[in-house]
């Protein structure tokens, strides 16, 4: 079965980093997209960022753009997020998402706070 294991989370000041893993397994990994979605308290679950399957393409979203960067290693079938320049506004539970067969599976979550 789908199984999305997310690691790296943390306290971290402002203006600090994190570098957040998800360890995939159960599928097929490097013949999906992969993303990161986080919900912050009181807030709609967003998407954050989408690597293609071979990693050759990104995007992301407008709010975290220049700061984070989404890579994936398919021969150890992870996927990461590393979080620079980090904002008090980024504190959430930062998840790992893949879309297969019209079903989206996620991991448990990380929660990343952000505070001084």
């Amino acid at each position: 079965q789908v199984q999305l294991v997310e690691s790296g989370g943390g306290l971290v000041q402002p203006g600090g980093s994190l570098r957040l893993s998800c360890a995939a397994s159960g599928f097929t990994f490097s013949n999906y997209f992969m993303h990161w979605y986080r919900q912050a308290p009181g807030k709609e679950r967003e998407l954050v960022a989408t690597i293609t399957n071979v990693g050759g393409s990104t995007n992301y979203a407008d709010s975290v753009k220049g700061r984070f960067t989404i890579s994936r290693d398919n021969a150890k079938n992870t996927v990461y997020l590393q979080m620079n320049s980090l904002k008090p506004e980024d504190t959430a539970v930062y998840y790992c998402n893949v879309v297969r067969r019209a079903t989206y599976y996620w991991g448990q979550g990380t929660q990343v706070t952000v505070s001084s």
